[in-house]
């Protein structure tokens, strides 16, 4: 049997193990730590190397699209999960599948390079320390699952005078709750997810919150219409295609006015240069409250610190500030491994599928949940895991080194044109897209033809509804039999936990007329296409 080394045990760790048990492949999984979950176990102090949520930290996809593709989450389940319930939901599903008898708790990984006959073998030595004995091990594996993630180590930029401020600095990766914050002055440094939630919750308990951006945010709510979540709605199969069909600016355009429609981006000084498709989407439900009644000052960027404060690049300033909260991001590597297998510069990483260093010889080692989603991680490090453990067993033959390069190549340039220039857009996917992409290359993308002659209805839901998990469990290799079930459920179980009061009012109707729309718009757009473009 194949040994396979997984190292990390969060979200993308636990399904590698459960990945490789299913393709009848032996793992180990070496964890840091002294439990599961990476980023969602909380912990009241931060550690090094090791990412962390908030304490009130509420994930911003929906339950029915961050599952994993085979193990729902319980329909009493709120909609969009608090840390402690996605803590919740990976010890069941480690639970659940057995997999805790192959984690080596507290076990850092020191070295991974390959074995000296690697160009036969395809084999890695391992180098651990026990983090309770401090004893140093070596083993070899046949191959290698890296699932470290990439907000291990934090971005600080280098402002002129914040030597000399003599208030409190610090990362958002070390900042937990709003204890210790109480009437006091905070500035906030970037308006990524981690800056947005941070001066929100902060500006209820402090003095006044100011959040400082560079270039602006748009930002979205976790919500859409009639209260439903938003990524439910927008990622669709159907939604996907017209979004392709029409040019990118009128995309934008319309993007942009629905944005406004909550709140008006330019009034509350926020809007940037750039469009709405051109940045990591900011999720807050909260932020545009908190800048209404004054609670949170948007501020430009830092030009400099004084003694006692900040002066911004507007020349405006704020003085007998306390604290100031560095949400700026993480930079991201892999310490343990030779740069001759993976070098990572700038953040800027060269991988075919975002997985597989194309240059090995052996494709023997994969990197999982090295991506940057606008949509849910987990199934797709499921679907990475899938893939990865496939190759490795030798179903899935990879493509020559030239093509992955190519193919390296156009995404870096996609990334270019499309992205505002940052640290933090290096690594973006597409759910629908790169979902497909990795399960086209695993054989198990739905094939809608076959779905519409054999479950129609079926077909009907996965193209016109949400594009969850379960669709890449109908067919192909690794199906489950739960699948066609858990889709036909999911916007049940999405509201099922809200159903807390009888109303004893009547369903409405089916919805029809709101499908037959869609079909109107999908060939419009079709039709815009060929005569217009």
């Amino acid at each position: 049997m194949r040994t396979v080394a997984v190292i990390g045990a969060g979200a993308s760790g636990i399904t590698a193990i459960k990945c490789s048990l299913d393709e009848g492949l032996e793992p180990t999984c070496f964890e840091r730590t002294d439990d599961i979950g990476g980023l969602w176990n909380y912990t009241e102090s931060a550690r090094y190397g090791q990412a962390c949520v908030m304490k009130s930290t509420v994930i911003n996809t929906s339950k029915e699209m961050m599952c994993y593709s085979d193990f729902p989450i319980p329909k009493d389940y709120p909609m969009f999960l608090h840390n402690t319930h996605v803590k919740r939901y990976f010890d069941t599903y480690v639970d659940n599948f057995n997999l805790k008898k192959y984690i080596r708790f507290q076990t850092e990984v020191l070295m991974v390079k390959p074995t000296s006959d690697f160009y036969k073998t395809g084999q890695w030595t391992i180098k651990v320390k026990d983090a309770k004995t401090g004893k140093e091990e070596e083993s070899v594996f046949d191959a290698v699952l890296v699932c470290t993630g990439h907000h291990a180590y934090e971005n600080k930029p280098d402002f002129p005078g914040l030597k000399e401020f003599q208030g409190n600095v610090i990362h958002s990766h070390i900042y937990k709750s709003t204890q210790g914050y109480e009437g006091k002055s905070v500035v906030v440094v970037g308006i990524g997810n981690s800056g947005g939630d941070a001066a929100a919750e902060l500006s209820r308990v402090a003095s006044q919150v100011y959040l400082s951006t560079r270039r602006g945010s748009w930002v979205f709510s976790r919500m859409g219409g009639s209260g439903l979540p938003l990524d439910m709605i927008v990622v669709q199969r159907w939604l996907d295609v017209v979004i392709n069909v029409f040019p990118a600016k009128f995309i934008a355009w319309l993007l942009k006015s629905s944005l406004n429609k909550r709140f008006n981006h330019k009034s509350y000084a926020l809007e940037p240069k750039h469009s709405p498709m051109s940045q990591h989407p900011t999720a807050n439900d909260d932020l545009p409250n908190r800048i209404s009644c004054g609670s949170i000052v948007i501020k430009p960027n830092i030009k400099r610190f004084t003694r006692t404060g900040v002066i911004f690049d507007d020349d405006t300033q704020v003085d007998n500030l306390d604290h100031v909260i560095l949400a700026t991001g993480y930079v991201f590597g892999f310490p343990f491994l030779d740069k001759s297998v993976l070098d990572v510069k700038d953040n800027q990483i060269k991988m075919y599928k975002y997985m597989f260093p194309p240059d090995q010889v052996r494709n023997t080692l994969a990197v999982i949940g090295c991506f940057q989603p606008i949509g849910a991680l987990m199934p797709i490090s499921e679907m990475q895991c899938r893939l990865a453990t496939r190759v490795f067993k030798g179903d899935v033959t990879l493509p020559p080194k030239e093509e992955m390069w190519e193919e390296i190549q156009q995404k870096r340039d996609m990334m270019a044109s499309r992205y505002v220039k940052s640290a933090r857009h290096t690594i973006q996917v597409d759910f629908i897209n790169y979902m497909d992409q990795l399960a086209t290359v695993n054989g198990n993308r739905p094939n809608f033809l076959k779905l519409m002659l054999t479950d129609p209805v079926l077909a009907y839901k996965c193209y016109f509804g949400p594009c969850s998990p379960y669709q890449y469990r109908l067919q192909g290799s690794q199906t489950w039999s739960g699948a066609r079930k858990a889709i036909v459920a999911q916007w049940d179980n999405t509201i099922s936990a809200l159903q807390t009061r009888p109303l004893g009012l009547k369903q409405d109707g089916s919805g029809a007329m709101v499908y037959i729309l869609i079909i109107a718009v999908f060939i419009i757009a079709y039709l815009f296409r060929f005569f217009f473009l």
